[in-house]
């Protein structure tokens, strides 16, 4: 795309888990001041997500709004081989060169007009937060030439969704949680020194492969869809619902062809005198 980019002020708004209850007053605002709104697009097996981004949007922008909003591809990250955090780079790279491309051609297309301001306001909308687990804010930093502006715009998350959807605290009196991946506690195991773990990002459901003696006496809150229509929350000792959890995810994820959810583990604390592999 050969059009060249004016100054952009990029808005990095969080979204909460797709329900436009989530949208905070500051959210509402940050969309409708935005010149072109970038939705991304996954394919067809996830055409729902990008669905749940369009309502949004058509839920809160004003009547006649100026706001343009324009979908891109998302890049399909390589998968193959063991360096993880080459193909998370290498990915990154290619989702920066999409943004900068459909804003160019909304440009040219003259679907947004960025003589009217000293820059060009570009929104995208975060599931959750920006600032837990997402890559939004290194995506952005990779910008060519660099926004003149970089505005997050804070959304409730999926930790909070579970533990009110549950109606938990997160940690228990003066104790440390870790928040983590499910890649994480599959190769590295149950962290020393704490018994509570917010689980994200766990797409083959590593709960189920605890070894015995550390699943032992652990309970687990699971949610998925949290705050949605279809959402789903199972809950119990870990050795008992283990399977049936596994079981739910994969139903769901065949119906809808997507998925999202996170869970909380806790354990007793006579467990938590050493790290366990």
């Amino acid at each position: 795309m050969s059009t060249t980019l004016p100054p952009v002020e990029l808005t990095l708004i969080g979204i909460g888990t797709g329900n436009p209850d989530h949208l905070t007053r500051q959210a509402i605002s940050a969309m409708n001041a935005a010149d072109l709104i970038l939705l991304p697009h996954k394919g067809e097996d996830k055409a729902e997500l990008a669905a749940l981004r369009q309502s949004l949007c058509d839920a809160v922008l004003a009547p006649g709004t100026a706001v343009h909003i324009a979908g891109f591809d998302m890049p399909v990250r390589r998968s193959q081989g063991d360096d993880y955090l080459v193909q998370v780079d290498e990915w990154h790279a290619a989702i920066t060169m999409r943004w900068q491309a459909a804003m160019a051609d909304a440009l040219a297309r003259g679907a947004v007009d960025p003589s009217r301001r000293n820059a060009l306001r570009v929104a995208l909308l975060v599931w959750g937060d920006p600032s837990l687990y997402d890559s939004t804010l290194r995506i952005a930093a990779r910008m060519q030439p660099a926004p003149v502006r970089i505005t997050v715009v804070a959304g409730i998350t999926s930790m909070q969704a579970l533990t009110a959807a549950h109606a938990i605290p997160v940690n228990d009196i003066g104790q440390p949680f870790v928040v983590t991946t499910g890649r994480q506690l599959r190769e590295h195991g149950w962290p020393a020194g704490v018994d509570t773990l917010m689980v994200m990002l766990d797409g083959q459901c590593s709960f189920a492969v605890l070894p015995s003696d550390v699943a032992h006496d652990v309970q687990i809150w699971w949610g998925a869809y949290l705050g949605m229509p279809q959402q789903l929350l199972d809950h119990g000792p870990l050795a008992e619902v283990a399977e049936r959890i596994a079981a739910t995810r994969a139903a769901a994820r065949a119906r809808h062809g997507w998925i999202m959810d996170i869970y909380l583990l806790r354990r007793s604390p006579a467990h938590s005198t050493s790290g366990c592999a």
